[in-house]
């Protein structure tokens, strides 16, 4: 069975926000119980006599019901309308049109079943069933405004509140007092609701972000991509242009009987040994990468990431020899990729060091899923790093680092 924290652990930054702000949202349909036990006990009137709570059990009761099932399902309402935000498919609506009958339906049982009174003696007292049904509005009204645009909630909202208000005529509260107080429930459910909208919105802009920071990924796989179609055309394509015009040089030769047409094909054996050898070249890595570059772009593309990247070249750097200096920058230029692709790092460290006759380049990143890592496991990117560092006789190591975090040694002999 796994514990909780590790499934916690597992999640995606984006999956944890919203898993807070959707239990967020999820408290405000849970605090309504709450809300209808307070009501209940600051009951206007006193007990016993028909006014207060102690005498109005079927109203106390009624009340307790109302605001179980309310609750039930203001959840599962709240559940749908988010992902309904989230633009997910759901069947938002017929849940909406659930939530604001329950809720009306639900105001006007409570306020009948309740007391009711002489308005021309205390024209201004609310029973606990008016609070009963204020907090209905205001609890039952916060989904709808996540479901809902402000467009049409604040029709709704209104339609809620005036089809409350014969209810509490009814039950003998005042038409001037009925008024006022459901004004004041008008008021706290625009409070709420735009704060439970805030709630989806925020989740909203997170995923949002995720997705930028993902495309933002490939973009630098993509431009990884085209550096290397530029070296791949730089080194074939005059050459492949020189061995077709020879070719077709040779051709004329050869028909018109000429022997120059065999020093034209031995030319283009040349040329064609000599691309076979820069395409060796570029696949395995052997052209230069200038490490400073190669640092520079890293410093880019990670802050354009918002990382925060610390690089340490010291004096090292320059005392490398060329072949150590290229081999380096090929393996912080995968390094950035691979931090960018697997993780959601937010601080990254790259740090070049001399150590005992080696070249050591250490590369550390936090973010790290707590998942087992597909490179951690042999993935294509570091073992193409292991064979480029193996051509100059170096290794590269994954050693152990604390939890969430990803930590690599490239190390060269010099």
């Amino acid at each position: 069975m796994r514990s909780p924290l590790r499934d916690w652990r597992s999640l995606s930054k984006p999956q944890r926000t919203e898993f807070y702000l959707r239990w967020c949202l999820y408290l405000m349909a849970l605090f309504l119980l709450p809300g209808v036990l307070v009501a209940i006990g600051s009951g206007t009137g006193p007990a016993g006599n028909g006014t207060g709570p102690a005498g109005n059990g079927p109203a106390v009761r009624m009340s307790l019901l109302i605001g179980l099932a309310t609750t039930l399902v203001l959840l599962r309402t709240f559940r749908v309308t988010l992902d309904h935000y989230l633009r997910r498919p759901t069947d938002h609506r017929r849940w909406i049109a659930l939530t604001i009958g329950l809720v009306v339906a639900g105001s006007w049982a409570a306020l009948l079943v309740g007391p009711t009174g002489d308005t021309t003696e205390q024209p201004v007292q609310i029973p606990f069933t008016a609070l009963v049904a204020g907090y209905l509005l205001i609890f039952g009204f916060s989904p709808v405004c996540v479901g809902l645009t402000p467009r049409w909630s604040a029709p709704a909202g209104l339609g809620m509140v005036l089809a409350v208000l014969p209810a509490m005529v009814l039950a003998g509260i005042g038409v001037a007092a009925a008024t006022g107080f459901l004004m004041v429930m008008t008021i706290a459910m625009a409070f709420l609701g735009a704060s439970c909208r805030s709630f989806a919105w925020l989740t909203a802009i997170v995923w949002e972000l995720d997705a930028a920071r993902e495309a933002q990924s490939r973009l630098a796989v993509a431009e990884e991509r085209l550096r290397f179609s530029r070296d791949l055309h730089d080194v074939m394509g005059r050459n492949l242009t020189t061995i077709a015009l020879k070719s077709e040089l040779a051709v004329q030769l050869a028909r018109r009987g000429r022997p120059e047409a065999a020093e034209q094909m031995a030319e283009v054996q040349r040329i064609a040994q000599e691309s076979q050898r820069e395409v060796r070249d570029v696949i395995r890595g052997y052209r230069t990468a200038d490490l400073h570059a190669e640092a520079i772009g890293a410093r880019a593309v990670l802050r354009a990431a918002d990382v925060h990247c610390v690089i340490d070249l010291g004096e090292e750097a320059d005392r490398l020899p060329p072949p150590v200096q290229s081999v380096l920058g090929w393996v912080i230029r995968e390094s950035t990729t691979n931090v960018l692709r697997h993780s959601e790092a937010a601080r990254c460290l790259i740090r070049l060091r001399r150590e005992d006759g080696r070249a050591v380049l250490e590369l550390e990143n936090d973010g790290v899923p707590a998942v087992p890592l597909p490179s951690q496991g042999g993935g294509t990117g570091l073992r193409g790093l292991r064979e480029r560092l193996a051509a100059h006789d170096g290794e590269l190591t994954v050693p152990a680092a604390a939890p969430g975090t990803f930590r690599m040694l490239a190390t060269v002999p010099l």
